[in-house]
């Protein structure tokens, strides 16, 4: 079932996204939105993805099918207790935040809300906030957690599943605690790092700044999530602190594990620990049937010039095939350029490796 009408509380990089997304995709749905910046709303209304500004949580919200809650993770809760006073039967309360413990707790507190409430988590974005960054493509083929309380009805998150799929993205159900270890491990925990290698970097830097002139490739790859918005990465760290601290005392141990195997000077096992974690992450890229869905994608070397991208578009445009996504790997430390090309299916994957082989460009099956 599509809703008629949809409610966002704030309406930033996320939740500017899913709304502008949700209006290219089901231009009938009524959008309405409330948000502290008054040039966030006007902006929204003016390019027509709302209908509506509404000035607070008020009942204009009461008759909504789905409420988004998209403000920041410590600022969600706030409004908790005031739609507690406008749900009615029928309505679907959701959040977009990266951390779910504290607004579920929060949620707890409150029967009548509990049984409404699913959480989500689009897993995409950049480094930037605020509205104008916001795109309604964001959500193409991005994962989607989502985390239902007990009390939810199944026929209410399985509506809201096939609303996430209708938009585009690919929704994964996960217990909330789950999800706050799973996205501590991949996300929080890098972005600690990532910060904290700038820091160190910055501290032995000289005064000629020989190594902010010279960071590149890998060093800027590995460490691009450290310019995304220190007050989002206060938030975080402040409501998923008992998991970041629980993973950095484990990164903690595995580098002391690191050190000391290079500290041995045994090159089988320095070299064993480099192919390990290469093994790992190269799976990342295999085409396999995980938790979700397959995923069908090649790599090939592409020369920088004008119209590369293009060329190798046209070539399996022209013979009919479709792309699922397609970008560059920026890190060119390692090589000149690569293009990475996702499909939908195996066969379209198989037909277009030989057909880019027979147009002499050399190919990487992951």
């Amino acid at each position: 079932m599509i809703p008629e009408k949809i409610g966002f509380i704030g309406l930033g990089h996320i939740g500017g996204s899913v709304a502008k997304t949700i209006h290219r995709i089901h231009p009938q749905i009524e959008l309405i939105a409330y948000d502290i910046s008054r040039e966030t709303l006007d902006m929204a209304l003016e390019e027509g993805v709302i209908s509506k500004e509404c000035s607070g949580v008020t009942d204009e919200f009461a008759d909504c099918d789905y409420i988004y809650l998209c403000a920041p993770v410590l600022n969600n809760n706030d409004y908790v207790q005031t739609l507690s006073g406008i749900l009615h039967d029928d309505m679907l309360l959701t959040d977009v935040g990266s951390v779910k413990n504290r607004i579920h707790e929060n949620i707890q507190q409150y029967p009548e809300l509990e049984k409404h409430f699913i959480g989500g988590h689009p897993m995409c974005g950049t480094e930037h906030v605020g509205y104008e960054y916001s795109t309604p493509y964001m959500l193409e083929n991005a994962f989607y957690l989502l985390t239902p309380t007990e009390t939810v009805p199944s026929s209410k998150v399985a509506e809201f599943e096939a609303f996430v799929k209708s938009i585009g993205a690919l929704p994964m159900i996960l217990d909330y605690k789950k999800h706050d270890f799973s996205v501590g491990s991949i996300s929080h925990l890098p972005t600690v790092i990532a910060s904290t290698l700038v820091s160190l970097v910055k501290n032995l830097d000289d005064d000629s700044e020989t190594l902010r002139t010279i960071a590149a490739g890998g060093f800027k790859d590995i460490t691009r999530v450290a310019s995304s918005d220190p007050t989002m990465w206060e938030n975080i760290c402040i409501a998923n602190r008992n998991q970041i601290i629980q993973l950095i005392d484990l990164y903690m141990k595995a580098l002391k594990e690191t050190r000391d195997t290079i500290a041995g000077g045994q090159e089988d096992e320095i070299k064993q620990f480099f192919s390990s974690a290469k093994e790992y992450r190269d799976s990342f890229n295999i085409s396999h049937k995980g938790a979700l869905h397959p995923v069908y994608q090649l790599f090939l070397d592409l020369i920088d010039e004008a119209g590369g991208i293009a060329t190798v578009a046209t070539i399996l445009a022209t013979n009919g095939i479709s792309i699922k996504n397609i970008g560059i790997i920026h890190n060119r430390e390692f090589q000149q350029g690569v293009l990475q090309v996702e499909f939908y299916d195996q066969a379209t994957y198989k037909k277009s490796v030989e057909l880019l082989k027979k147009h002499h460009y050399t190919i990487y099956e992951k």
